[in-house]
């Protein structure tokens, strides 16, 4: 098994490109698939809704230089309808980290940086927001959120694990 070592890298986000998802297999432990898709399952449903003609979500990949270590899709569809009213919003949903990698403030740089790869990948949809949905046992997700700038403003749901909270960046 290889180990990594994370001094000052430089994390950045790219469209997806399928020679990503053999880095992107990593296993999640079974509290965190119960909170999010594998990379392999979102790609799977992305392309059910193309078949569909359905085109509105797109995966993401998570860069630490040149490796692939997370992934992501940002969906455009009317699923972000239930979580704000603003049709200018984009759905984050999928989010995970490779375990090898986390805990080393990959996830709230990438968080960050959404904003800009929104504005610079998708200018013509002129989004104004990012919301989301975590499970309120996922503390960890949640505070990656949070200390990426993503506000809780109360708002719930009942999920299949619990609770979610429902949180949003204003951009």
């Amino acid at each position: 098994m290889m180990t990594f070592t994370i001094i000052n890298c430089m994390i950045h986000l790219q469209n997806f490109k399928s020679g990503d998802l053999p880095f992107l297999n990593y296993e999640l432990d079974e509290i965190q698939a119960g909170f999010t898709s594998s990379a392999d399952s979102a790609l799977q449903k992305i392309k059910e809704r193309n078949d569909k003609g359905d085109f509105e979500a797109f995966p993401v990949t998570i860069f630490m230089k040149e490796i692939p270590v997370g992934f992501f899709v940002l969906d455009f569809g009317n699923d972000r309808l239930e979580l704000t009213e603003n049709p200018k919003s984009v759905l984050l949903r999928s989010l995970s980290i490779n375990p090898k990698f986390q805990g080393k403030g990959i996830g709230t740089i990438s968080m960050k940086n959404i904003p800009e790869f929104i504005e610079n990948y998708f200018p013509e949809k002129a989004i104004e927001e990012i919301v989301l949905a975590v499970n309120n046992k996922n503390t960890g997700a949640y505070k990656t959120y949070l200390k990426a700038g993503y506000k809780d403003f109360g708002k719930t749901r009942p999920w299949k694990n619990g609770f979610q909270h429902f949180l949003s960046l204003k951009i």
